[in-house]
């Protein structure tokens, strides 16, 4: 009988982290890593190159970092060939982490960051995920692994793209695990709660008041960290989680039980 805690092991596993520079994405990489996985990490500048070298110090394991910008749909197929040959051709597993945000009150919201939310939040997770189950398909095995968000269950305010992209993120999800978990893929989503992030440094100035409801609600009485993603992508990853599929897991502190 294989012993239970190789289930938990990334051993000779290759996995793309998009959104992988820094954030969020930067330690959900950090935990594929420190599980044995070798790592695509997925930035739009040079900068993702400085942050795999980072990770492979800290954890020993090759990290590779490719630029590329999910926004033209046009180059997305060429960036995900990229990732993959860097991984000599094979990801056995896909983190969606990559995206945008803009906050204005509904009114204003401006058409072109609606587009552009939309494009890199749920338009690029679709076409990455497409591509990377047709490998995984016809190797009958696979992990995707989606970024969704608090606003995949309610509307919150003043980020209405964000919110949409982010529901739209939970169904597409369930939709994918719907036709690929039978032939060996699974795929599930990763609901941050309010995490210490670039995306989410600007409520506290821009809307104070929705900052303090916020961090008032949250059991655990802070805000998360980077970190508190990385077991969850562990697990969701790993051969534990083979019979869990189309979910949309919170990691939140407590806030939506509250």
């Amino acid at each position: 009988m294989r012993d239970f805690m190789d289930l938990f092991s990334l051993k000779g596993k290759k996995a793309i982290v998009t959104g992988g520079t820094r954030g969020l994405g930067y330690g959900m990489a950090e935990g594929l890593c420190r599980a044995g996985a070798e790592v695509a990490i997925l930035g739009t500048s040079e900068k993702v190159r400085e942050s795999a070298d980072a990770l492979a110090r800290t954890t020993g394991v090759v990290v590779h970092g490719i630029v590329g910008d999910l926004v033209r749909e046009e180059e997305v197929p060429n960036i995900y060939k990229r990732l993959v040959e860097s991984l000599d051709g094979q990801a056995d597993i896909l983190v969606n982490c990559a995206g945008v945000q803009h906050r204005c009150v509904a009114e204003d919201f401006p058409m072109e960051e609606w587009n552009r939310i939309l494009r890199v939040n749920l338009g690029a997770m679709f076409q990455m995920s497409q591509l990377a189950a047709r490998d995984m398909l016809q190797r009958g095995y696979g992990r995707i692994i989606n970024v969704a968000s608090m606003t995949s269950f309610f509307g919150s305010v003043m980020i209405p793209a964000y919110a949409a992209s982010k529901g739209g993120v939970a169904q597409l999800t369930k939709a994918c695990s719907n036709e690929w978990s039978s032939r060996g893929v699974t795929v599930n989503a990763i609901a941050p709660g309010y995490m210490e992030t670039k995306l989410t440094s600007d409520m506290k100035a821009k809307n104070p008041d929705q900052y303090e409801e916020v961090t008032a609600r949250i059991p655990m009485h802070r805000w998360g960290k980077a970190e508190d993603l990385a077991g969850i992508t562990v697990f969701l990853a790993s051969d534990a989680a083979e019979y869990i599929t189309g979910a949309v897991i919170p990691v939140d502190g407590g806030y939506l039980a509250k």
